[in-house]
């Protein structure tokens, strides 16, 4: 499955002229002639009629130029040029700063496999455009035809595969003055991300590490943690299938299991909440092959208050467009607060089995409890490589997962460690937009 070649040109003008319900009345002016152009006559031209509501009131264009041929040939030239960007309107156009994958990707499902970078999709930071056209189009078909994917892991993406259809919509035009950067002048939008600081950072002692594991991986990827990001944590504790002193672990008494881990996740939820852990307000769970920043989410807690019911960390959904959830994936790790787990756990809300999703039961018992998913991009299920370099670089990001096929080591010393949150803290004071 291959998108088509891009069509058409890079415009500026349509994504300015689709929200201005307005057209065009043109004058050719210059030191010697003025002549203003009839604007019955740029409509038959352009081939723009009455019906699509185009008030020539509203905009003029004057194009500067001089008598003699060469000149004049020139602004008509000018003049028709805009004339049939006006006409383009009543075209599909979905405009926006490109992002492709460098490689597939398992959270893109490994669309495209064979050239990853066929595809473009919008970074969401920069802004994006649709025209009317399209939003008409796409409107009919929800209306007519339910989503066809149960699950949503990067909207982004998916909306652009929406959008293209299969060839039967427009790919994604990339349209420079969409930026994140804001070096340039031309830039339409600009973005600036850094660590969100609201106050002093939520102190090492008031966050609870939980790191789930198993005997088979005490040996390979909790010595990475211990190398790693261990040393930032007030308090840390590793759960597994099997008491190991040397580590140490503590053996919850639930069995191992290949996928899910829902009956490992409650079991430490109700450790939280029974033992001697009153004056902590934050847990924090994640997989022995995360990589996380324990500062950076100290700075980003301080946003947040523990006396309320929060849950956090990257949202994926599952059935939202028929009465779903969103859940917050756990490999990239799952926030909470004291009073979430609280109002968790004093309800019914259960996992119907030790292997159930963990992540995926916990949204559903948050859903029903009425308590909304928090969802922020710093937070990653997957590995650097799994994402576009532009797009990571206007994030701080707070967590990667998975230790396949890279070095774990490396990735978190590039990424994560804290020489890089130095930076970070930096950018807090002379930023001038928070990215939660």
């Amino acid at each position: 499955m291959r998108p088509p070649a891009r069509r058409g040109r890079r415009l500026a003008l349509p994504a300015l002229l689709s929200l201005l319900t307005c057209s065009l009345a043109f004058a050719l002016v210059s030191k010697d002639v003025k002549k203003e152009v009839k604007q019955s006559k740029n409509l038959e031209k352009s081939g723009i009629s009455e019906k699509n509501d185009i008030d020539l009131k509203g905009i003029a264009f004057v194009i500067q130029s001089q008598s003699n041929s060469f000149h004049a040939k020139k602004a008509e030239q000018l003049k028709q040029s805009i004339l049939k960007q006006a006409a383009d309107l009543t075209q599909e156009w979905f405009l926006g700063k490109a992002l492709h994958d460098e490689e597939s990707t398992i959270i893109h499902h490994y669309a495209f496999s064979e050239n990853p970078t066929v595809f473009k999709y919008p970074d969401f930071a920069a802004g994006w455009a649709l025209s009317i056209p399209l939003v008409n189009k796409l409107t009919k078909r929800l209306k007519s035809e339910s989503l066809k994917s149960d699950f949503t892991i990067d909207l982004k993406h998916e909306i652009a595969l929406y959008i293209w259809d299969r060839g039967d919509g427009p790919p994604l035009t990339p349209v420079p003055e969409f930026c994140t950067d804001g070096v340039d002048s031309s830039c339409a939008t600009t973005f600036h991300s850094f660590l969100p600081l609201c106050g002093n950072p939520v102190k090492k002692k008031d966050i609870f590490v939980a790191v789930k594991t198993c005997k088979k991986f005490h040996g390979d990827r909790i010595p990475i943690v211990k190398q790693t990001w261990a040393g930032q944590a007030g308090h840390i504790e590793y759960y597994s299938d099997y008491a190991d002193s040397s580590i140490p672990t503590v053996d919850l008494g639930i069995p191992n299991t290949e996928r899910g881990h829902c009956g490992k996740t409650f079991a430490i939820l109700e450790r939280f909440l029974s033992h001697s852990y009153d004056n902590i307000a934050w847990l924090v769970i994640v997989d022995d092959d995360t990589l996380i920043s324990i500062s950076r989410l100290q700075h980003l807690l301080s946003c947040y208050d523990a006396s309320e019911p929060v849950f956090l960390g990257e949202r994926y959904g599952y059935g939202l467009g028929t009465g779903g959830y969103s859940y917050v994936t756990g490999g990239g790790g799952m926030v909470f607060s004291r009073e979430a787990i609280r109002r968790l756990l004093a309800s019914k809300c259960r996992c119907y089995s030790n292997d159930a999703p963990d992540d995926m039961v916990l949204g559903m018992c948050f859903s029903g409890l009425g308590i909304p998913v928090t969802h922020s991009p710093l937070f990653h299920q997957a590995r650097p490589v799994d994402y576009p370099k532009d797009y990571l670089s206007h994030q701080v990001p707070i967590s990667f997962h998975k230790h396949w096929n890279i070095d774990p080591v490396k990735v978190y010393f590039t990424w994560l460690a804290p020489s890089e949150e130095d930076r970070a803290r930096q950018e807090t004071r002379k930023g001038f937009k928070e990215e939660l």
